[in-house]
């Protein structure tokens, strides 16, 4: 009997099933939910992709000659009528993220600030790389330098700097932060799609590694700012302009973005480097857990200012693995608290991790975003001082 086939089908198989239809929102069973499901919810073709491959192998190879194997396929392909629904499901992300910016920024943030560097959206997906290249290894025109240091704690004080292979001139600043729950995660992981994108926009992008557990939420705090750092004083060596600083993060590393966004030059998290300014021009929250994670202030919410930089946050309304009542909590007090425009897009049917592919969700978000950063430099010199009142 094809054990291994048989596996395979019943992974791909309970995997589009859990994308349409999670076991539970929270919990052991929102998590392996999430575990299986995570890839096929954001991009089907990769699932399609792995169950096609499988049979040709195991048609190759001779496992399909039995009832059950036959059998495993039909149930598996049946489970892939699902694919439409998860797409026109992605789609939905378009309507979503207009709505929140117009809501954020105004009903002028489309036509507010294009330039070549930036600002206005794409009327059209990507479809070639989300149908053909979902995995976003590398991009036609991107220059990599991988494993530059900018602290005293080796590897995980290492970042990666992404640019245009033939840039027009200084470009503005990216920082993303990775995540994994302060125990694992690394630079080169997340958010590619998001990285490969700006720097071909022009912009200079940072993926940074930082300490992990037993690391401190200080420890985090100092890596993160020492990143800041090194993009003031040493990112122009690489094209970059470090008067706009976009601090990006993913799951753990949006907790860390929009803390480090609400703790500018706070001389507690700059041992030794005080002197040095690691305040931002906006953050970038995706799929984040916000809550402290450990005793005492650690959380975005210990550290609520009026004077806040502009915010975007981004989760999925399917996220069951930190679910997305978090970042909806962090939205209201942002809101209530900062001065400046805090834009909050939960987008339908996404879960954890949706920044690892080429996707339609994820290719829509990548407008939006750079739509917010767009805006956002065209009106910096007055949102510092902007009330919500005026």
């Amino acid at each position: 009997m094809p054990i291994g086939y048989l596996i395979t089908m019943g992974v791909a198989a309970a995997g589009m099933l859990l994308a349409l239809r999670p076991l539970a929102r929270s919990g052991a069973l929102g998590r392996i939910s999430w575990i299986l499901s995570a890839m096929v919810d954001e991009s089907p073709f990769i699932g399609l992709y792995w169950v096609l491959t499988a049979t040709l192998l195991a048609f190759i190879q001779g496992d399909l000659n039995t009832p059950v194997a036959w059998a495993a396929l039909g149930v598996t392909a049946a489970t892939f009528t699902g694919m439409p629904i998860l797409i026109r499901r992605s789609l939905r992300a378009r309507e979503i993220v207009d709505q929140v910016l117009e809501a954020g920024l105004g009903p002028e943030w489309p036509t507010i600030g294009r330039t070549p560097q930036g600002g206005q959206s794409r009327h059209h997906l990507p479809w070639g790389r989300i149908i053909a290249a979902p995995v976003p290894l590398s991009s036609r025109g991107v220059d990599k330098v991988s494993n530059l240091s900018y602290g005293p704690h080796g590897r995980r004080n290492q970042l990666d700097v992404y640019r245009r292979h033939e840039p027009t001139g200084p470009g503005p600043v990216l920082i993303h932060l990775h995540g994994g729950a302060w125990r694992s995660g690394r630079k080169s992981f997340y958010a590619r799609a998001l990285l490969h994108h700006f720097a071909r926009q022009g912009w200079v992008c940072i993926s940074a590694n930082y300490r992990r557990r037993p690391a401190t939420f200080v420890d985090f705090m100092v890596d993160v700012k020492r990143v800041i750092a090194w993009a003031r004083t040493q990112g122009p060596t690489h094209g970059a302009d470090p008067g706009f600083i976009l601090l990006a993060g993913s799951s753990s590393g949006a907790h860390l973005a929009i803390t480090t966004a609400l703790t500018a030059n706070d001389p507690g998290f700059q041992p030794g480097f005080t002197d040095i300014d690691t305040t931002v021009t906006a953050a970038v929250g995706l799929y984040g857990y916000y809550g402290r994670i450990e005793a005492g202030p650690s959380s975005p919410a210990d550290f609520l200012q009026p004077e806040a930089p502009p915010i975007f946050i981004a989760h999925g309304d399917q996220d069951t693995f930190v679910p997305p009542e978090h970042a909806r909590q962090l939205v209201s007090l942002l809101s209530a608290t900062s001065n400046n425009p805090v834009v909050y897009a939960e987008l339908p049917g996404a879960q954890h991790s949706f920044d690892l592919f080429h996707s339609i969700r994820f290719a829509i978000l990548i407008d939006g975003i750079q739509g917010f950063a767009s805006w956002v430099r065209s009106t910096s010199s007055s949102i510092q001082h902007n009330t919500k009142n005026s």
